[in-house]
This record gives C-alpha cells, structure tokens and sequence, in this order.
C-alpha cells in the first residue's frame, strides 16, 4: 500500500492517522506541492484533480481523503472509525464535514495562490483563514459530546478531520481561548501512538 503524501497536507494526514489506527503497514511518497509535484503528469495520471492523498492499493488509486477512509473503515472494520448506527454515523458525518466541506476548502494551497494572485496580501490571507478555521471550531464545539475525543469513548471519524486542522489552526495564529473542549480533544488524540506518528513533525522531510 502506497501513499501519495505532504507531510503539512491536512487531508493526506487524515489518512496517515486512519491507516495508523487500522495498523495497516504502507509506505510514503512525498509529493512536494510547493514544488508543484502535484501537477506533474504522472501525478495527474494518479489524481486528476491534481491533490493529495492518493493511495494505492493492488494497482487500485484511491482520491479524497474522505472516501479513503471510508473505504478503509470497510476494508478494516476494526476499530471502526464511522459508527453503524444511522443516527450515530450522521453526527459523526456531520463532524468530520464540518472540517472536510466548510473549513478547510476556503484555506488550502489553491485557495491560498489565488487569492495572492488576486492582489490579497499575507496579513489578509492569514486573516481569511483563521476565520473561517474560528467560524468551523465554534460549530464543532457546540457538537463536541462528553467523551474525550469527538466519536465519543474511542476516536472517529470526526476526530480524524479535527486534529490536522487545529494544528493548522496553530500555525496560523488562531486563537483557541473559545474551544475548550477541542483543545481537550486535540490534547487527548495526540497523546496516542497513532495520531503522534501521523503529525506533520514526525513525517516531514529531513
């Protein structure tokens, strides 16, 4: 199993936590979008889209973080990451989409370039996207149940969505003060083996 990774990519790192708590073994290939790799042939030939992840399996290439998962979840059912449950595996959804539909697609590289290219300066594009991450989080607070991850008792698939953005969050100066229990979560996912060997720090490039 191979992934097409960036180590500072949040949906890739989605990824990387799923196939960790799977315990599923694969191997990396960093696709180094400041370089424009993504945009190579071969890599469109993978991805048409032109983004990361992508993981291959048996010759099979798979896109978008979210239908990773959820493929892996079937594939691997234990631990399972999206509750059976109807009405569990909504909330659950409605979490991890929260991030997937309405944050992080206002802040990605693409959206980023464009807007430079649109005359945006840095202090203004930093401003865009630490409010659009502050709009999602008070959303997701509201959500937050009483376990200490998002998914309850055990991570899932909404914890999987959170983590990466808040240490986006971090890296862009948001302010935390009004998640509390977010902060807690994120605290309580990155103390466990196989959200710390998916961070960004342990994977990048040396």
């Amino acid at each position: 199993m191979l992934l097409y990774d960036y180590f500072r990519s949040s949906a890739a790192y989605r990824v990387r936590i799923a196939l960790n708590l799977k315990g599923v073994d694969y191997q990396r290939q960093e696709v180094m979008l400041l370089e424009n790799q993504q945009r190579l042939p071969e890599h469109l030939a993978r991805n048409p889209q032109g983004l990361v992840p992508a993981l291959e399996v048996d010759g099979l290439v798979l896109t978008q973080s979210l239908a990773i998962i959820e493929w892996l979840d079937a594939r691997y059912p234990e631990p399972r990451l999206i509750p059976a449950a109807p009405e569990a595996r909504a909330h659950a959804m409605a979490q991890a989409m929260v991030i997937a539909m309405d944050v992080h697609p206002l802040n990605n590289l693409r959206v980023m370039r464009r807007l430079k290219a649109m005359g945006v300066d840095e202090d203004a594009r930093n401003d865009w996207t630490r409010h659009w991450i502050a709009e999602g989080f008070a959303a997701l607070e509201a959500m937050a149940g009483e376990g200490p991850f998002l998914g309850g008792n055990a991570p899932g698939i909404g914890d999987l969505f959170l983590i990466p953005q808040m240490f986006n969050a971090r890296r862009f100066d948001t302010s935390l003060e009004g998640f509390p229990r977010l902060v807690a979560i994120d605290a309580a996912a990155c103390a466990l083996p196989a959200f710390a060997a998916a961070h960004p720090d342990a994977v990048a490039p040396r």
